[in-house]
């Protein structure tokens, strides 16, 4: 099988890594790919947001199989295209994906159906909701309806904070077209989950694993939103009668509330929630998998991932048996340069990572990085990622650290408390 891979990160550097070790993968693309993931596949520099190019590639080089990775191009309609010619890909649809694309979706789907969430307004008025704020308790939360690479979401203490936030993304437009409508929505308190699932066209719901993301950019959880800085799985609290739970609550609800619309989901189910004393909230849904999750979660994957992609691609999931994971943990830390999420240096030289051994129990993924002859390059903000499995929490996170430890890189940064919550 002819396998194309859509995207650049670290995510999709460990979609290629792990679809090509399935023995019906026989030839590996990947766009626009990067220097890293050119060691597994072959990569092509055409724009992931140029729908007519990736179909014409995949007409022109016989592509078997499409995985989407990032959620600007499910966002974009290439499942659409590629579906309209007859090329089958695992992703969701346009109509799909605003599950993703705008809160505002998601949360009147939560409405309908009654699906627990935190309460909230809806504006496209800076004025009125810079009115509302008046009618409030803090803190509380706003969030840009659209994209906007994980940093969307901003919690403001007191009402000068809200106000400022306000104006950020509905006059300054930091978050650009995202924010022309924003949600303020109550804070909820609560330890926040990953929940992951396989959902086919059919509706049918495969569940994965779960995973906690590390968002702010500072230790113990302080600082700016970020795209992640470091994520592990399973969450060790987590039982199964709870998934069960989760599938029940969250994630049939919405697929049907689709159904009924004539929108039909398939792909990842990424459930963001937070454990309330009230019990579980959903906080929002991703429609891929997540970054750096998906490296946390696809390291403990002993099922063939392709496998899984294409039964859900096709409508076949019911024919699976459970996906088999490594009972191991996975933590995953990501190293970023100095200054980000704000202004860093770019093509800052990493040192060290050609002597470092590569194996089942350790990963090191390329998120933001370009070979310069032997060297290898810094070109972005969130740049390496780096998994390892341990029997426990602490034994996967020592592996992690010591890995890093390996690396030589002056200009970049990571948390040394991944996983801080839960070490045993």
């Amino acid at each position: 099988m002819r396998v194309l891979v859509i995207g650049s990160g670290g995510r999709e550097h460990a979609l290629c890594i792990f679809i090509n070790k399935s023995p019906i993968c026989n030839k590996l693309f990947c766009i626009p790919g990067s220097d890293s993931i050119q060691e597994i596949a072959d990569c092509f520099k055409i724009d992931p947001m140029n729908n007519a190019d990736i179909v014409n590639f995949c007409k022109e080089h016989k592509i078997d199989f499409v995985v989407v990775g990032p959620e600007l191009s499910l966002s974009n309609g290439i499942v659409d295209k590629l579906s309209e010619e007859k090329i089958k890909v695992f992703g969701p649809d346009k109509a799909s994906s605003q599950l993703e694309s705008s809160k505002i979706f998601m949360k009147n789907i939560c409405k309908n159906h009654n699906v627990p969430t935190a309460k909230y307004s809806i504006f496209d008025s800076e004025k009125k909701a810079l009115n509302f704020l008046d009618t409030i308790n803090f803190p509380t939360v706003i969030k840009a309806d659209g994209l906007a690479a994980g940093k969307g979401v901003i919690i403001a203490k007191n009402k000068n904070e809200a106000a400022e936030t306000i104006k950020n993304i509905m006059s300054k437009r930091i978050f650009g077209a995202s924010g022309e409508n924003i949600i303020i929505e109550e804070f909820l308190e609560g330890e926040e989950i990953s929940f992951f699932a396989l959902v086919d066209i059919n509706g049918f719901i495969l569940p994965l694993t779960t995973a906690q993301d590390h968002k702010k950019i500072g230790e113990g959880d302080t600082g700016l939103n970020t795209g992640g800085m470091g994520a592990y799985s399973p969450v060790p609290f987590i039982k199964q009668n709870q998934i069960n739970d989760f599938v029940t609550k969250f994630v049939k609800p919405v697929i049907n509330e689709l159904k009924h619309n004539n929108i039909f989901f398939s792909g990842v189910f990424y459930a963001g929630l937070i454990l309330t004393k009230y019990g579980p909230k959903l906080l929002e849904i991703n429609v891929r998998f997540g970054d750096p999750e998906a490296q946390a979660v696809l390291p403990r994957l002993k099922t063939d991932l392709l496998d899984l992609l294409i039964a859900s691609a096709k409508g076949r999931l019911d024919q699976l048996k459970s996906p088999e994971l490594d009972n191991n943990f996975c933590i995953n830390v990501v190293m970023a340069s100095k200054g980000y999420p704000e202004s860093y240096k770019k093509n800052t030289i990493i040192s060290g990572l050609n002597k470092i051994t590569v194996n089942k129990s350790q990963y090191i993924f390329h998120s933001s990085t370009k070979k310069n002859e032997d060297q290898w390059l810094a070109t972005g903000g969130r740049v390496l990622s780096i998994s390892a499995l341990g029997s426990t929490l602490k034994e996967a996170r020592n592996k992690a650290y010591n890995v890093i430890n390996e690396i030589d890189w002056k200009n970049g940064y990571y948390r040394n408390d991944i996983g801080w919550k839960h070490l045993t």
